[in-house]
């Protein structure tokens, strides 16, 4: 009885830690709620943040706050744009595909855009 009660216990800390987590991610300045799809595998949710002109994506669900995904604003181009179910839009970006609201959509597109001169060409 005494073990299934700290068993239960730490469940129990363990999911609150995790709420707190998504909570601080979602509060965060720069952050916006942004699901993330590689390949043919579904939806993850997570966050966004623009840092060092790269997009970096953070999953909600898991124990570290680095990004499990950053995606260099160097040379990346969208190649479509669909709404998706829940008032999300979502792009495509070379092999992976992001979903956003609008609002997040448009600040992406104009992050997107506004990279220095000759940024969107590689130049090896």
């Amino acid at each position: 009885m005494t073990t299934t009660l700290v068993i239960l216990a730490g469940a129990v800390v363990v999911v609150a830690l995790l709420i707190v987590r998504g909570f601080a991610l979602t509060r965060t300045r720069g952050h916006v709620p942004c699901s993330l799809r590689s390949g043919s595998r579904g939806w993850k949710t997570g966050v966004a943040r623009y840092a060092d002109g790269e997009l970096h994506w953070i999953p909600f669900l898991g124990l570290r706050l680095r990004p499990r995904h950053a995606i260099a604003r160097r040379g990346l181009s969208v190649s479509g744009k669909r709404p998706v179910e829940g008032g999300l839009w979502a792009v495509t970006c070379g092999t992976v595909e992001l979903a956003m609201s609008e609002d997040a959509l448009t600040g992406f597109l104009a992050w997107l855009e506004s990279a220095p001169p000759g940024a969107h060409l590689d130049l090896a």
